[in-house]
């Protein structure tokens, strides 16, 4: 069979592909990967690469679409439902990745690392300007609690600080198993925390679920990061709480448009930024890409991938 891959993955999930099927490499989206589609039986992408209505109407032979990765909404999960195409995905590749990213954001606004950075090489000694403060002892509130928020979590025990976290999703024993306090509303998380990550996929449930309103609850000393998915916050609101210095500072890896080459919030001084760099470490794409070949294989041999995203219910 035929297995098309338009964006880069790890050489060792190319090789696994390349054992059983015939694999071809073209960084192609859009209309042209809409009109080159039609004779390949699986299609393993990135983020990059957007699975439009348009590409599955044009995918005669295809049974499987594979996200190297956990987020799958570059990809029309419905439009491939309605062909029996099975959309899978390697959620558990990049959680360490970034679950470490998130402390690394905390870190840095803890401590004002970037602000550091430029003052020291512009000659500035700003050593009075920047008290910082220490994760020892604050509070941590995960909005959401799946794979990665939990590792945030264990990572977080390791530098004293206490967990809250809110996801209706998962038993209150099992986040207290892992000595995070359940909390049945975003908004008293929001209250609580000095740190608040977020660890959920944007859905049209979570667009914008951190919004203004959500963003007034925090305290002033208090922080956010979201290593997630853009969309999630309300990048309006954002700004306006920052300007007006409602919230202490905020960390952000992901935005309602990327890349992000413009947005307003470049302009303030109390955030920090990084491109998307959540799953970009050597081990977590090697992990993200391999997981994601063997679920496209065990489908293309008739066996029940693990993770099938839209499995039916």
């Amino acid at each position: 069979m035929k297995i098309l891959v338009t964006d880069v993955i790890a050489d060792e999930a190319m090789e696994l592909l390349k054992k059983e099927h015939e694999v071809i490499f073209k960084d192609i989206t859009g209309e042209e990967l809409a009109r080159e589609i039609a004779p390949y039986h699986a299609l393993m992408v990135r983020s990059g690469t957007k699975v439009t209505a348009d590409v599955i109407k044009n995918a005669d032979n295809l049974v499987v679409i594979g996200r190297a990765g956990i987020g799958v909404d570059n990809i029309d999960v419905e439009a491939a439902t309605s062909r029996n195409i099975k959309v899978v995905n390697s959620p558990t590749g990049a959680t360490i990745s970034v679950a470490e990213l998130t402390i690394a954001h905390m870190l840095s606004l803890a401590r004002h690392l970037p602000k550091a950075d430029r003052t020291t090489r512009a000659g500035e000694w700003a050593k009075k300007k920047l008290k910082g403060i220490e994760l020892n002892g604050k509070t941590l509130g995960l909005i959401g609690c799946g794979n990665i928020g939990r590792v945030v979590a264990k990572y977080a025990r390791a530098l004293n600080m206490k967990t809250i976290g809110y996801d209706p999703y998962i038993p209150k024993d099992r986040l207290e198993s892992e000595s995070i306090e359940k909390i049945d509303s975003v908004a008293e998380v929001m209250e609580r925390a000095d740190f608040i990550s977020i660890h959920v996929p944007h859905t049209p449930e979570t667009h914008h679920l951190i919004n203004e309103e959500m963003l007034s609850k925090m305290k002033e000393t208090a922080y956010l990061v979201n290593c997630a998915r853009g969309g999630v916050v309300d990048e309006k609101a954002l700004y306006r709480v920052l300007k007006e210095n409602k919230i202490a500072g905020a960390a952000l890896d992901v935005y309602e448009e990327e890349p992000a080459r413009e947005n307003p919030l470049f302009e303030l001084d109390n955030i920090v930024f990084t491109p998307h760099l959540g799953a970009s470490t050597k081990e977590g794409q090697i992990r993200a890409g391999t997981i994601c070949a063997e679920q496209i294989l065990k489908v293309l041999r008739g066996e029940e991938p693990d993770f099938w995203v839209n499995r039916p219910r």
